[in-house]
């Protein structure tokens, strides 16, 4: 089969450097990574990819410019192999930049053929029942050339299961991964996460260093499909669990606010990791860097009310103080804010345009300078 990761963008090497490392062979583009695989790699890419948000697999590729010609083709899948009678199959639509640019008939049209597909297979007259599992389809279509998918994972795959408490904005799962993924990091360094929050980051971390599997607490939707065999997944979850490490790590997470430092712990608890990690409530500004070549990667506020941007831009200004006493420490810190370098007092090394859902946020990475 071939299959689909799909990714926030900005994600896209990360997302093909960790299939790779999982041994498919890739090809990327705009927000999604296709490789080859059949069940068990289906299952595998669900429970080991820490930046994507899901699999697909794809069904069907054509071009179409008309919906005549859509309901035709759509028609012409052979729907049985995937879809059970009983199947609920909703619909989703994306069009961009194609003929057909009415989202709501790419829909129509998609379910209607396929419900007259499955009619003249089974032999049903009427409505079919839909008491099913679900199998959710997508009709994409992109300057005319359609892709019809169907999921396996259900809810996306920055749910990893443990995170029950958060706070107002927090950082998705497989976002907080991807950042650090994309950092020189490495178990043996040592690691701060200055603006916690919830904890996120300093998690996403602690499980990467121990091998944890992040789909390992979860369910998938592929689970309910009929043709499914079950022991995939089990078995690959029982060989997971057998291959997380017992890893000393030196991970620091911190946040000036102590009630957000509870609902970290009990997060990090919730994730398997909260004898991983030492938190504490403490102010940037307070905040004391010990040792070398360590990672510190910050997700402070941003600052979206323009009351809020004054306080934000001194906590800027107080990372650049506190920061700038650890040259051998590489930062990373993530903000919508152009301005951010002004206040930070330093250009960045390198900074990357990410798409935090759909808030632009910019990744500044200051590189650490090598010790004499």
């Amino acid at each position: 089969m071939k299959l689909i990761a799909t990714m926030s963008s900005g994600f896209e090497a990360i997302t093909a450097r960790e299939l790779q490392d999982l041994g498919y062979e890739t090809q990327t583009e705009n927000g999604k990574v296709y490789f080859e695989g059949e069940y068990e790699d289906i299952a595998k890419a669900n429970l080991w990819l820490r930046s994507a948000d899901r699999i697909k697999i794809l069904i069907g590729t054509f071009k179409a410019t008309t919906f005549e010609e859509l309901f035709d083709k759509v028609y012409a899948i052979d729907w049985d192999q995937w879809l059970p009678l009983n199947a609920a199959f909703p619909i989703k639509a994306r069009t961009v930049k194609s003929a057909l640019h009415s989202e709501r008939d790419i829909q129509a049209i998609t379910k209607k053929a396929i419900v007259n597909k499955m009619a003249d297979i089974y032999m049903r007259r009427g409505r079919l029942p839909e008491s099913g599992a679900t199998f959710q389809i997508e009709t994409r279509i992109h300057k005319d050339e359609v892709e019809v998918t169907l999921d396996t994972t259900g809810a996306s795959l920055y749910k990893r299961g443990y995170r029950v408490e958060h706070g107002a904005a927090p950082l998705k799962e497989n976002f907080a991964a991807a950042m650090i993924l994309l950092t020189v990091w490495h178990p043996n360094m040592p690691f701060i996460d200055p603006t916690t929050g919830s904890g996120t980051i300093a998690i996403e971390a602690a499980r990467l260093a121990r091998n944890i599997a992040p789909g390992i607490q979860r369910h998938f939707l592929f689970e309910d499909f009929d043709w499914f065999d079950p022991k995939i997944i089990s078995n690959l979850k029982e060989e997971a669990r057998a291959g997380e490490k017992d890893v000393e790590l030196n991970i620091f997470a911190s946040d000036i606010d102590g009630s957000m430092i509870d609902i970290a712990k009990l997060n990090a608890h919730d994730a398997g990791v909260l004898h991983d990690i030492q938190f504490k409530q403490v102010a940037v500004k307070d905040l004391k860097i010990e040792g070398d070549d360590g990672v510190i990667i910050a997700n402070p506020p941003y600052g979206q009310r323009m009351s809020d941007m004054e306080n934000v831009r001194k906590l800027y200004k107080e990372m650049g103080e506190v920061f700038r006493t650890a040259p051998t420490w590489s930062k990373y810190i993530l903000t919508s804010d152009l301005e951010f370098e002004k206040y930070y007092g330093e250009r960045a090394t390198k900074k990357r345009k990410l798409y935090n859902g759909s808030i632009r946020a910019d990744y500044y990475q200051y590189w650490a300078t090598r010790r004499h």
